[in-house]
């Protein structure tokens, strides 16, 4: 059948399927694709497990660990607790639900005895363990002298099969706290579960290039995956996957691009400072046609790529490479270099990308990928960004080119805020857009005091804060305190350094005249 004759999606669908072939090689017979897609699945599905702020939550997950495979009981644990069974676990759709210390996935029964080890009980007898900080946290209704000694959690929950506290009698004195996030609780269960139950994850394969007379609709998820031509997806737990990481690089774009929901109008946050930083980076993303052709008489010169600095990277440094394409698949005509700066950029990844040496030639030992398409380049650098802020190695910035990211910085968190204190006024120098993000409306906002009190007289605000429309839907859990709940990138804000309009002394003598 002519391409003619062929409806756009159906051409869509057969570009995908040839493209997939080709990278296959030899291996296009079918069994052989089916295998070849379900370990990149695989792959897809491992990296989107959640990790919290280390201070936070300090245990971390080997995104490229085989799973399924038992490992040794831990120290201080019989064999008992942590069978031996070298089987691999398919779990049905219809069968997702486990208390975390009886799942048939070992690593779930791992991370239950973390909980059990590390995580206290919420019940308001006991005394305070830690300073509350937030309104609604638990530890704000427990006394600080007196009262029961801490308890660890033990009992876990038959409804979310979750371990919150530290007995039966505790947990039913409490329910009528516990059944606010008991519901969430028993979501973020099964899909701990369906992420490692086997199956086929057809909501990681993802559209290619967008098609240039084609426009995409920001307005919600649905609207975007939809224009962006990605397979159908109508169960909720399929949505609640693919967002977990598509959120990353949907959140930047949802800021940067032309077609970006957050405007100036009534409700759209956007505010007048942030239209002009904005407009400024807009006029490099959507460039006017060029008419260049393939002959040298037609050769026109090609603008230099958009720089997205992604500091205090963790979990987003890691992710497939094949999500962060998508957002240059957003635009047409334009290249990307992300770069990661953090000390812990390359976590989990030391055996893909060992470590290089610090040369003359490269003295922070950058990390550079380079073969992800003519449209994107990643950079990753394990070093705080004020050392090498100094250093100048990436001055000079310009508005029109550059933009800082901020995912889930905690700026404002006790424990993490003395390092952005020295970082946070040279970002506001260079006079370059900054998005932030937040865990929580209430993480979100004390980043935002935190700034204000630390630089406010210097700051204008870009966007003002509120929820991400391109937010995970799916929640994360606390090992150290399951019941915390939270969603990645639950919301966003954007910022930079004031900048101050010159005037002339005679424009000035002629006002006051």
């Amino acid at each position: 059948m002519s391409s003619g004759y062929t409806c756009r999606r159906c051409l869509v669908a057969l570009r995908r399927s040839s493209s997939f072939n080709r990278s296959l090689g030899h291996l296009s017979l079918p069994s052989c694709r089916s295998n070849s897609l379900r370990s990149l699945n695989s792959k897809i599905a491992r990296a989107s497990i959640s990790t919290r702020r280390p201070l936070s939550s300090p245990q971390e997950v080997d995104l490229n660990k085989e799973p399924y495979v038992e490992p040794r009981s831990p120290p201080g644990f019989s064999e008992t607790e942590f069978p031996t069974d070298h089987r691999r676990v398919i779990l049905e759709q219809n069968n997702l639900f486990h208390p975390f210390s009886k799942s048939p996935i070992p690593e779930i029964r791992k991370r239950a005895a973390f909980m059990k080890q590390h995580a206290y009980c919420p019940h308001p007898d006991h005394r305070q363990t830690r300073l509350p900080t937030a309104p609604d946290d638990p530890e704000a209704k427990k006394p600080t002298t007196g009262g029961a000694a801490p308890a660890h959690v033990r009992f876990e929950c038959p409804d979310c099969g979750i371990p919150v506290y530290c007995c039966e009698d505790h947990w039913a004195d409490d329910y009528e706290s516990h059944v606010q996030v008991c519901h969430t609780l028993r979501e973020a269960n099964e899909d701990d579960h369906d992420l490692r139950s086997g199956r086929l994850f057809s909501e990681f394969e993802y559209p290619g290039p967008q098609f240039s007379e084609a426009q995409i609709n920001m307005t919600n998820w649905d609207t975007l995956l939809y224009t962006r031509e990605f397979s159908a997806i109508d169960d909720d737990r399929r949505m609640r996957q693919v967002t977990r990481l598509l959120t990353y690089p949907v959140t930047i774009a949802s800021v940067i691009h032309e077609l970006s929901p957050y405007n100036i109008n009534k409700g759209g946050r956007l505010t007048t400072e942030g239209l002009r930083s904005m407009s400024a980076l807009r006029y490099t993303l959507h460039p006017p046609k060029s008419g260049a052709g393939k002959d040298i008489k037609n050769l026109k010169p090609t603008a230099p790529a958009v720089r997205l600095f992604i500091l205090g990277a963790r979990a987003e440094s890691s992710l497939p490479r094949d999500v962060w394409i998508q957002l240059a698949h957003m635009y047409n005509d334009v290249s990307f270099h992300l770069i990661f700066i953090g000390p812990e950029s390359m976590l989990n990844r030391d055996h893909e990308f060992p470590l290089p040496d610090r040369t003359p030639e490269n003295p922070f030992g950058a990390i550079i990928e380079d073969r992800l398409g003519h449209q994107m380049k990643i950079s990753t650098f394990v070093e705080y960004y004020h050392t090498m802020h100094q250093s100048g190695i990436f001055a000079p910035f310009d508005p029109y080119f550059d933009c800082f990211v901020l995912f889930h910085p905690g700026l404002g968190h006790p424990a993490s805020e003395f390092e952005w204190a020295e970082t946070i006024p040279m970002l506001l120098e260079t006079k370059v857009p900054i998005i932030a993000t937040g865990y929580t409306e209430w993480d979100m906002y004390r980043d935002l005091n935190w700034v204000q009190n630390k630089v406010g007289g210097e700051v204008d605000l870009l966007l003002e804060p509120g929820e991400n429309r391109f937010r995970s839907l799916r929640w994360d859990l606390n090992d150290l305190d399951p019941g915390d709940v939270s969603a990645g990138n639950w919301g966003v804000w954007a910022f930079r350094g004031k900048r101050y309009e010159a005037q002339r002394k005679y424009e000035e003598d002629e006002a006051k005249s």
